[in-house]
């Protein structure tokens, strides 16, 4: 094979491995596009997360109050049904 005749090859082999890259580059920068934009979405779903969070932390103090005056009160409700069980029974 002659000098010119490598050459050229040599330069084309280059030139399709540069296009090969460009094109597989291109696909990345599109994958990454994507996951940007879904990472965008995310985000702004967790801000909307944690708004809605911070009246739960304001209300808290509230709920475990009811929680304590229901705990309070459970003991009275299984003695009726107990006494109740058990004139049922009789």
């Amino acid at each position: 094979m002659s000098k010119t005749l490598l050459t050229v090859l040599t330069v084309v082999e280059i030139v399709a491995l540069v296009a090969i890259l460009a094109a597989y580059l291109l696909v990345v920068a599109k994958q990454l596009r994507s996951i940007s934009s879904t990472l965008a979405e995310v985000a702004w779903g967790a801000r909307a997360v944690e708004r809605q969070l911070r009246a739960v932390r304001s209300n808290v103090g509230q709920i475990n109050a009811a929680l304590g005056d229901v705990a309070g009160a459970l003991p009275g409700v299984i003695d009726k049904v107990e006494d109740l069980n058990r004139g049922a029974r009789v």
